[in-house]
């Protein structure tokens, strides 16, 4: 057994309570749902307005140059769907620019080393973003509000600047190497060559202007969501792309369109699971429960037995993924999740990503937009499942999830982490419908990480014997849970009770992540 780290932390954060919440990793963001909420807006409108605003507030996790899924429960029609947004492979993509190294790639991936890391970073990297077009059409067909309205906090908070607390200037410090690699990144994010930071003493935090990030709001705002494919944002896109050697040209951006779909849903112990199908973790997750519940019975608590059932599980659905999906051994993916609950009774889980911390490292001079590296999520070796090709939607590892019990929705669910997203939604789901547990209680309660290597990460608040239990079948590893590096996903929960009143955790070890009440 390795043991990572000696210092033992103990990080708690209280949950909240109330008939209408919105959990983020970032405060600002939750703010922004919880007041569309007291307006009247209903689930789908909050989260709406949360993922618009988030990329102002927490750039190095998604924004308008990304993409996502989102799965919203009606609690009057009982019903699931899952609106899907992710970023496809320009249709002009020459798979001969990504020429192979011979080795392995520099990073994480288990992919085959591209030249330049092209997959990776800079424009070539970049797919065709999704999320503007995604949340237009989960308003259109599931909110109240206009997009205006839903645009408005979001050009609010990117006129006043991005607060740069510490949790800010360590990731910007940790992706500094990418960042100093293109003007307007470095020019906006490494001031002074160095990444801005807070005093050491009490005080005002800096704020960063996100380039001209305010401007695009301001357009989107008052010209619509299709000006962003159509218009005079997509003109600039393509002109930035173009102008740094990207294949993502302006006939990409006017033929995207989001989709609207039902849900996958499943069976699990009497619950209802709602996820997200096709090229996601969704069926990942449905095989990992269906072969829980067919090898094993809970206890009252989680114990040795349930953490190697987990394990086993989890072990078996990844070799399935990788073997029949194609996917490598990601482990770099930095996603956000918004999760909301709404005082009818509806459901919103919603996860965006850029895919790597701040995706390409580009940020387009024309728009500030900071763009995705959805390239990096295909095989560079040619004649694969999931190999790099033009005009391709990817296989990602997103799965926000929504679990209905007693035709009343129960929880709404979903994490970041790249492939550490899985064994956290699959988690929480057994918490909350095996062990009955409430969001603070799930929330708190030890994991381990399932990624499909050959070790299995243990958290050591499980105590010898359930560590032990997992250690007779596997290699395991003990990592603390941790704000950086993390060894385990990053999620969101709520949890509704038998009353009608939601429960809300945000991701524990995160000092900006947090849970709002309407």
């Amino acid at each position: 057994m390795t043991i990572i780290g000696q210092e033992h932390w103990h990080v708690t954060k209280p949950a909240v309570r109330g008939r209408g919440l919105v959990a983020t990793q970032h405060a600002e963001a939750s703010a922004v749902g919880a007041a569309v909420l007291r307006d009247g807006g209903n689930a789908v409108d909050a989260a709406i307005a949360t993922g618009l605003a988030i990329g102002a507030v927490e750039p190095w996790m998604s924004g308008l140059g990304g993409g996502g899924f989102m799965i919203v429960y009606r609690a009057a029609e009982r019903a699931a769907w899952c609106v899907s947004f992710t970023m496809p492979s320009p249709r002009g993509l020459d798979p001969a620019r990504f020429p192979l190294t011979g080795a392995q790639a520099s990073d994480a991936f288990c992919w085959a080393g591209v030249v330049g890391d092209r997959n990776i970073k800079g424009c070539d990297a970049v797919g065709v973003p999704g999320l503007v077009a995604g949340l237009a059409l989960a308003l259109e067909r599931f909110g109240t509000r206009s997009w205006s309205q839903s645009v408005a906090p979001a050009l609010a908070l990117a006129e006043q600047g991005m607060e740069v607390g510490w949790y800010a200037t360590l990731k910007i410090a940790t992706e500094a190497g990418l960042l100093r690699a293109f003007d307007e990144s470095r020019r906006t994010y490494l001031p002074d060559g160095l990444p801005p930071a807070p005093a050491w003493t009490a005080g005002s935090a800096p704020r960063l202007r996100l380039g001209r990030l305010a401007e695009t709001y301001r357009r989107l705002a008052e010209a619509g969501p299709r000006d962003f494919y159509e218009g005079e944002i997509a003109r600039s896109i393509a002109a930035d792309i173009e102008a740094g050697g990207g294949s993502l040209r302006a006939d990409d951006l006017a033929a995207y369109r989001a989709a609207v779909d039902p849900a996958l849903s499943f069976g699990y112990r009497g619950a209802t699971i709602h996820g997200a199908p096709g090229l996601t973790a969704g069926p990942t997750l449905r095989a990992a429960l269906g072969r829980l519940e067919a090898s094993w019975s809970p206890g009252p608590a989680p114990d040795g037995k349930a953490y190697a059932a987990y394990a086993d599980a989890l072990s078996a659905a990844y070799a399935e993924r990788l073997s029949g999906m194609g996917e490598g051994a990601e482990r770099k993916g930095c996603t956000t999740h918004i999760t909301v609950a709404d005082g009818e009774g509806n459901l919103v889980a919603l996860t965006q990503t850029l895919l790597y911390l701040f995706g390409s490292g580009v940020m387009l001079p024309g728009t500030g937009i900071m763009m995705n590296n959805a390239m990096a999520w295909f095989d560079p070796v040619q004649g694969r499942p999931n190999s790099l090709r033009p005009g391709r939607r990817p296989l990602t590892n997103m799965c926000p999830t929504v679990i209905e019990r007693d035709g009343k929705g129960l929880a709404a669910l979903g994490a970041s982490g790249g492939r550490r997203i899985v064994p956290a939604v699959f988690q929480l789901a057994s918490f909350v419908t095996d062990f009955r547990m409430a969001a603070e209680a799930a929330a708190h309660q030890p994991r381990i990480d399932v990624s499909g290597g050959d070790t299995i990460v243990c958290d050591p608040r499980l105590g010898p014997d359930a560590i032990g239990a997992i250690g007779r079948r596997h290699r395991t590893l003990e990592a603390q849970a941790a704000v950086y590096p993390s060894p385990y996903a990053c999620p969101n929960v709520i949890v509704r009770g038998p009353d009608g009143v939601a429960e809300g955790v945000a991701f524990i070890a995160s000092p900006t992540a947090a849970v709002v009440a309407a």
